[in-house]
């Protein structure tokens, strides 16, 4: 005996009965299935692996700190607080696509694809502040080599930014699968998790060098 497999429509017809105004919308529930466990799991063993990274060059700061004779305190560039404020609300601005893409709803998902583009933006101008920052110490005469204080404070002020720039390259990916509409919506869970943990590793780095330089 054959069974017959019916496979789910691509489209979805929206619209009034009685020759009204008819048009298509993509599927949705196709977009939202469920990516494989194993994207999770990495995740947390990569957010993981940058935790116990930055926590190996805390420690390397309070060691070189307690024995260095040359270490030199300096005021933090100003602009670092307020990129602080706008990687903050670039959280605020990713959660609430999050929970748009969590509707089924064609009008929510778009609104959700304008969020990101925000995100995006607020991401990049973060990095742009962050350069800021370093062309201020710069003109202050203070370089990666001056001492190991500046050292220190290049050193984790670029990593940091490198990562977010891998935050940005998903971010983008993320989009792209949006406007496609293939994205699962672990997949934007996952990057979200990743784009936070880029901000409280922020707050952690901006305390930490405002205690110790």
């Amino acid at each position: 005996m054959s069974t017959t497999v019916h496979e789910p429509p691509d489209k979805i017809e929206v619209g009034s009965g009685n020759g009204g105004f008819r048009h298509f919308v993509p599927s949705l529930p196709a977009v939202h299935d469920r990516s494989p466990e194993p994207s999770r799991t990495g995740i947390w063993v990569g957010l993981a692996a940058i935790t116990m990274s930055f926590a190996a060059l805390t420690s390397a700061l309070i060691v070189r700190q307690g024995a260095a004779q040359d270490w030199r305190h300096f005021a933090l560039p100003r602009i670092l607080y307020l990129n602080t404020l706008v990687l903050l609300i670039s959280s605020v601005s990713l959660e609430i696509s999050r929970r748009q893409f969590a509707s089924l709803a064609p009008v929510r998902v778009t609104t959700a694809a304008r969020w990101l583009y925000v995100t995006l933006l607020l991401g990049v101008t973060f990095v742009a502040g962050q350069y800021l920052a370093w062309r201020q110490l710069a003109s202050q005469g203070l370089f990666l080599a001056t001492n190991p204080s500046s050292s220190f404070f290049y050193v984790f002020t670029v990593l940091h930014a490198l990562h977010v720039l891998g935050g940005l390259a998903g971010l983008t990916y993320v989009i792209r699968r949006l406007n496609t509409f293939t994205l699962r919506s672990s997949t934007l869970a996952v990057t979200s998790y990743y784009w936070h943990f880029m901000d409280v590793l922020w707050l952690y780095l901006l305390a930490l060098l405002w205690l110790k330089l």
